[in-house]
């Protein structure tokens, strides 16, 4: 794994706006950057992030398992006891899911760390996708980056496959805030991706979601919903008034409510629990657990459910190294062993593994020059060449 510098294509700014993206005020792209790469070895890819990606989906999975079969792992994430059975029941019916990414910190001489699971809310899928593969090809063709280059980029094959295995009847809705940017954008990709799948999608915005008076979920057209794409947490959903409709409602989710598990940082100490000792995980204890202190003086604190840096803590030898204040906590929190992310020329990659329908799928890297990584980091992209 290498950081390289490199000439950024000289129509970057047209091209960048072509695909919907904001320009900064020095003409620059936002949250874009392509004045350096990554480059892989296949190895690399292969065995240290496709097959620890792969891997740690299967144990959680187990994990699921364990989970209908003894609600101490709901009552431990804190999901609300109403909605035991329903997240149950969408794991022992195997409701399809679609995608998700799993964070590591991985410099290319060993395992990849497993940081976290984004498995229900994840964005940055558009610059993973397209526009890190029109880099790819654009970059070849100029001889910026060598002809024989290639990417671990197989999203938009995979998420079009997905779709279309998914058996829906009728019309596919896709609903998120709609002022959300970065969400409405994920959205819309997904969309498209459905639309070349063969389905019939329909947007709607979250706020405009109605019921019937059967308690079925309609649309602004009065149309029953009954399959849905929702760019939603679902801790948000089932704090939501018309949560009470959902085990009734015959809405077949993606993400499905079994994700809910998976997306709780909760997750992290059950896995080291379960398989102790494996390559891609970190000792993780939920706070107050015993076992915590076996932690080194270096160690990091997150909320069970928060999203993007916010209220995680660097301790190391007594102190807060690092802290960013936000609205997250109150449903407690777990400890992690401290493993840096790599520091490259001041910069610190965190590579993301795409996951869709259960498989590894794609790679991403969002550079920052902050060991916990925040909205303002930029997107690099990569290249695989031995």
């Amino acid at each position: 794994m290498q950081r390289i510098r490199v000439a950024a294509r000289p129509d970057l700014g047209r091209t960048a706006v072509d695909h919907g993206f904001e320009l900064d005020e020095g003409g620059g792209v936002r949250y874009w950057d392509e004045s350096v790469y990554y480059r892989f070895t296949l190895r690399q890819i292969e065995d240290d992030i496709e097959r620890g990606g792969d891997e740690i989906e299967g144990m959680c999975h187990q994990l699921l398992d364990r989970a209908v079969a003894d609600d101490t792992v709901f009552r431990r994430l804190r999901i609300p006891e109403s909605y035991w059975d329903y997240v149950a029941e969408s794991w022992r019916g195997r409701d399809k899911d679609l995608y998700g990414r799993m964070d590591f910190s991985y410099d290319g001489a060993g395992a990849a760390k497993l940081l976290e699971y984004n498995a229900d809310t994840p964005t940055t899928l558009y610059e993973s996708s397209e526009f890190q593969w029109l880099w790819l090809e654009q970059a070849a063709a100029m001889g910026l980056i060598p002809k024989e280059s290639d990417q671990f980029n197989e999203l938009y094959e995979d998420l079009v496959g997905a779709f279309a295995h998914l058996g829906v009847e009728g019309l596919l809705h896709f609903a998120a805030i709609e002022e959300m940017e970065d969400d409405k954008e994920t959205v819309d990709y997904l969309e498209e991706c459905a639309r070349d799948a063969g389905l019939e999608t329909r947007f709607i915005a979250m706020k405009d979601i109605g019921i019937d008076a059967l308690g079925r979920f309609t649309d602004l057209e009065d149309e029953v919903i009954s399959t849905m794409f929702k760019l939603y947490p679902w801790e948000w959903i089932m704090g939501e008034d018309f949560a009470r409709y959902l085990p009734a409602s015959g809405v077949h989710y993606l993400e499905p409510p079994w994700k809910a598990v998976l997306a709780n940082k909760g997750l992290l100490p059950f896995l080291w629990e379960m398989f102790e000792g494996h390559p891609n995980l970190l000792p993780a204890y939920f706070e107050g657990d015993p076992r915590a202190g076996e932690l080194s003086p270096c160690f990091v604190r997150k909320p069970l459910l928060s999203r993007q840096g916010w209220n995680v803590e660097i301790h190391g030898d007594g102190d807060v190294a690092f802290r960013r204040d936000g609205p997250y906590g109150d449903e407690g929190y777990i400890v992690q062993a401290f493993h840096p992310l790599p520091e490259f020329d001041g910069a610190y990659p965190l590579v993301g593994c795409w996951m869709v329908a259960g498989r590894s799928a794609g790679l991403c890297i969002r550079e920052g020059r902050n060991l916990v990584t925040t909205p303002d980091a930029c997107f690099v992209p990569h290249l695989i060449l031995d």
